[in-house]
């Protein structure tokens, strides 16, 4: 816990520091995030522990989720103050703010946002929704856990890239899909259940409205500008994010058409300890579909080569996604390898 909490928690600090003071400060936390990590995850190897138990309680994890999650919210004007001009500082910093705030945004609120929103504790998983919707990005709790784990790796779900698809293609789809099925599964789900009260989609929509008007008031038409922006750019991350650890693996089909269940094939992982610790392990991402509900300390990456490995980490990648010739010439070829190993292996029963 101790790597999660020094990782996730030391661009706190600089990203004040940026914001208030501009100049180096605001660099130095936008090569944290980008440069230095990707230098860590390069050159230098931390041994995994292995699999933990299922059921570990992990307690100090929450903790950190709550933390992070608490800092979000101050941390969102702060960025939205200082992206907009607020602070005082030059339209250099600003810019490297706008890029620091957003990946932080995009790469740990995100993330713990995910790991909150799968928490049977009520309160924790209405902090992980307000995130989402502080991003402008509500549906996605309803989408993500009533979708994408129950289609991923099938036609069904519009989070799931196909093989040869370019990221800018992936997007507008996985958004407004994402959108449309989150929402009339959640109708589907209060008709079949009776369940009363507010309509999630209600409470995002409305929460995000609230919000927006909140920003305009306090900041002002910079501010709202600002806002918006950053919140794109969290989004856009997000997707990155879903493109990259499903694109081209598909669930076989078994007599009758129903998908083989969800196995360690159908994420590509990510190994590199840095950006694992930085994002919560949200790159051990076989672990997570096959144990939705286990906290992120205890997630591992598959044994044996069961799992698709991505050649750089998670973040390096979504980067490479931006320019589709250059990400197919790095993954069709995995792709097609893995695909190729996985035809002689008999799907699961």
């Amino acid at each position: 816990m101790t790597l999660f909490a020094v990782v996730t928690l030391l661009p706190l600090p600089l990203l004040l520091a940026g914001a208030t003071l501009g100049g180096l400060w605001a660099l130095a936390a936008l090569l944290y995030i980008t440069v230095i990590a990707f230098l860590l995850d390069q050159f230098i190897d931390l041994a995994d522990d292995g699999e933990l138990p299922e059921g570990a309680e992990f307690p100090a994890a929450d903790r950190l989720s709550v933390a992070l999650a608490v800092a979000h919210f101050g941390l969102l004007a702060l960025g939205v103050w200082a992206v907009s001009g607020g602070t005082g500082i030059g339209w250099g910093a600003r810019l490297a703010c706008f890029f620091a705030f957003g990946l932080f945004f995009g790469q740990v609120s995100n993330s713990n946002a995910h790991e909150l929103i799968h928490r049977a504790d009520k309160r924790l998983f209405r902090l992980g929704m307000w995130v989402y919707i502080s991003l402008l990005f509500g549906h996605h709790t309803s989408a993500h856990r009533h979708i994408h784990h129950r289609y991923v790796a099938t036609p069904d779900d519009p989070n799931s890239a196909e093989a040869g698809e370019s990221f800018y293609a992936f997007l507008p789809r996985a958004w407004t899909g994402s959108f449309i099925a989150g929402y009339e599964m959640e109708r589907a789900l209060r008709q079949r259940l009776g369940r009363k009260g507010l309509h999630p989609y209600l409470l995002y929509l409305g929460g995000a409205a609230l919000i927006i008007l909140a920003v305009a008031l306090v900041f002002g038409l910079p501010g709202l500008i600002a806002y918006l922006a950053l919140a794109g750019y969290a989004q856009v991350q997000l997707l990155l994010s879903d493109y990259a650890q499903h694109y081209g693996l598909s669930r076989a089909r078994r007599p009758g058409g129903k998908p083989e269940p969800v196995g360690p094939g159908h994420s590509w992982n990510a190994p590199h300890w840095f950006t694992s610790a930085l994002m919560l392990n949200a790159p051990r991402h076989s672990a997570h579909h096959a144990h939705p509900g286990r906290p992120y300390p205890a997630l591992d990456l598959p044994a044996g080569g069961a799992a698709p490995m991505l050649p750089y980490s998670l973040p390096a990648m979504a980067t490479i996604a931006l320019c589709p010739p250059l990400w197919r010439r790095i993954m069709d070829r995995r792709l097609a390898r893995w695909q190729a190993r996985s035809a002689k292996v008999p799907a699961a029963e």
